[in-house]
């Protein structure tokens, strides 16, 4: 793979496209892969001095994503707003305690173990949110699926489906509340027009400072590793 030269070097993926007319870049939010796009005829050598004239931007856009930690007992994790250590305790269940999350069980699963629990935690707090908002509009959904998705936190299908990001359990419950309001207002206006909006606005009041935070500290959510923390599908 080759390399863009500097403190520290960086990988450049390489992708010819069919499609691609000019090359391109574009630094994954989920592992910070870079990746440059290039037309299928182009040459290698071009494609790098490209990368080279960028260097700035890919370092800068390195920079200001968050840095992706593995969750470990004794770490701070937050959960509905609020920031909890993880420590180890007897028993069979992960459970919240004051300030702490007691997690039972080999240390080395305790990550699993958290991740699990913030999943079963999400679904109760979205499906009861959701019920609330649907209730209010009148416009039942079909179904809630939980997935770790990194471009959007939900999104409402042609079918009713509505699907949401687990990592909201970690947000201020008023920002999980607001984004079960928005994927619900999809049942009546399946677009973002001002008709939509009015609709969040009478779901959700004063809905600007949860899309507000998620905006600004959305991102920091996606930092945080569980192993063998997959897609919850249904």
């Amino acid at each position: 793979m080759p390399v863009l030269p500097g403190s520290p070097p960086i990988e450049i993926a390489l992708r010819r496209s069919a499609r691609a007319r000019r090359f391109s870049l574009r630094v994954s939010r989920l592992d910070g892969r870079v990746t440059l796009s290039m037309p299928l005829r182009a040459r290698e050598a071009e494609a790098l001095r490209f990368a080279a004239e960028q260097a700035e931007w890919i370092r800068s856009t390195l920079a200001g994503m968050p840095r992706f930690r593995a969750v470990t007992l004794g770490d701070v994790v937050p959960v509905e707003g609020r920031r909890l250590m993880l420590l180890s305790t007897p028993g069979r269940s992960v459970r919240i305690e004051d300030e702490s999350l007691l997690v039972p069980g080999d240390p080395r699963q305790a990550a699993a173990r958290v991740a699990a629990f913030l999943k079963v935690l999400a679904r109760d707090r979205l499906a009861r949110a959701c019920d609330r908002h649907a209730a209010g509009l009148g416009r039942p959904y079909s179904r809630l699926t939980l997935r770790d998705t990194r471009s959007r936190w939900g999104s409402c299908a042609h079918d009713g489906a509505l699907m949401f990001s687990w990592r909201l359990i970690m947000a201020p419950p008023s920002v999980l509340d607001y984004v079960a309001a928005h994927e619900v207002a999809h049942l009546a206006e399946m677009n973002h027009s001002p008709a939509f909006w009015r609709v969040v606005e009478t779901l959700y009041p004063r809905w600007k400072p949860q899309r507000a935070w998620l905006h600004e500290h959305g991102q920091a959510l996606h930092s945080y590793r569980f192993e063998a923390a997959g897609d919850d599908e249904d």
